[in-house]
């Protein structure tokens, strides 16, 4: 029985987890809350603490990391980092974030182009980055997985909109892209039958949108006028969300589509919001 060592099995990791443990995967996730721990014995999921056993490691042989770095580095590199090292595994992923790559300008970035983030997130992940494919050998095969924007079940634009809290952030020029979560799985799922120590690879679909396109979207789906639109001078926002304007990029996705295969479930928000909204019924 093949088995999946999960560190931080959060969102994106869950929805891997479950067609895993479809495929009769044993699937074992890290986390700290006992609440999150019932939720994924519920999945099928046997909760461990984090950090886990050192056992752990030798009853797995794929590893995935959701776990965000702080300043400090990678909270598993630094728990178990030298344990990894010394042992075999058919794959290991690593879940990172298009923000590494900083602001281009509304430009396309593809994995080669410079990470040129500036934030503390973004330079703690960069850091992070580097320190496990630093790991990666033929008997560790590391991956790189950049993340755009997520949205699925749970996370999708239709509450705001229908309670009325939406707001259309309007800044010139500004873009972002998307995944679904369903694609996420696609992706990583795609690249443990095919592991190739090192690569990265951009998760994103195929259509980088301004915001405010998304909100409109969803209100057209829902039936109801756009939200109210609001200048990002003006926009009462926490720093945290604001920081996300700083950069505007295009990532690009051939890497994905042609050595991986992936053929997106949803290749625009367009299909996964009629999706998501189809499927919340």
């Amino acid at each position: 029985m093949p088995t999946l060592l999960s560190f931080g099995h959060g969102y994106s990791a869950r929805r891997l987890g479950r067609d895993l443990i479809a495929e009769g995967w044993r699937v074992v996730g890290t986390t700290r809350s006992e609440e999150t721990a019932a939720a994924l014995r519920a999945e099928g999921v046997e909760p461990a603490p984090f950090p886990p056993p050192v056992e752990m490691l030798d009853e797995a042989d794929h590893l995935l990391t959701s776990v965000p770095p702080s300043e400090d580095g990678d909270p598993v590199l630094a728990a178990l980092g030298a344990e990894i090292v010394r042992r075999r595994f058919a794959w290991i992923g690593v879940l990172s974030t298009t923000g590494v790559y900083g602001d281009w300008n509304g430009a396309w970035v593809d994995e080669d182009a410079p990470r040129r983030g500036t934030s503390r997130r973004a330079l703690a992940r960069i850091a992070a980055e580097d320190a496990w494919l630093a790991l990666s050998a033929p008997e560790r095969p590391v991956q790189i997985f950049r993340l755009a924007g997520i949205y699925g079940p749970g996370r999708g634009p239709f509450a705001k909109v229908r309670d009325g809290t939406a707001r259309r952030i309007l800044k010139e020029g500004q873009v972002f892209s998307r995944i679904h979560v369903d694609d996420i799985a696609l992706a990583l799922r795609a690249s443990i039958t095919r592991p190739d120590p090192g690569r990265v690879y951009n998760v994103n679909d195929d259509l980088p949108a301004p915001p405010e396109d998304v909100l409109e979207g969803a209100a057209r789906l829902l039936g109801l006028p756009p939200p109210p639109a609001v200048r990002f001078e003006d926009a009462e926002m926490s720093p945290m969300a604001r920081s996300f304007y700083a950069d505007c990029k295009r990532t690009a996705n051939r890497r994905l589509r042609e050595e991986l295969g992936v053929a997106l479930r949803h290749p625009t928000w367009r299909e996964g919001l009629a999706a998501l909204l189809a499927e919340e019924g």
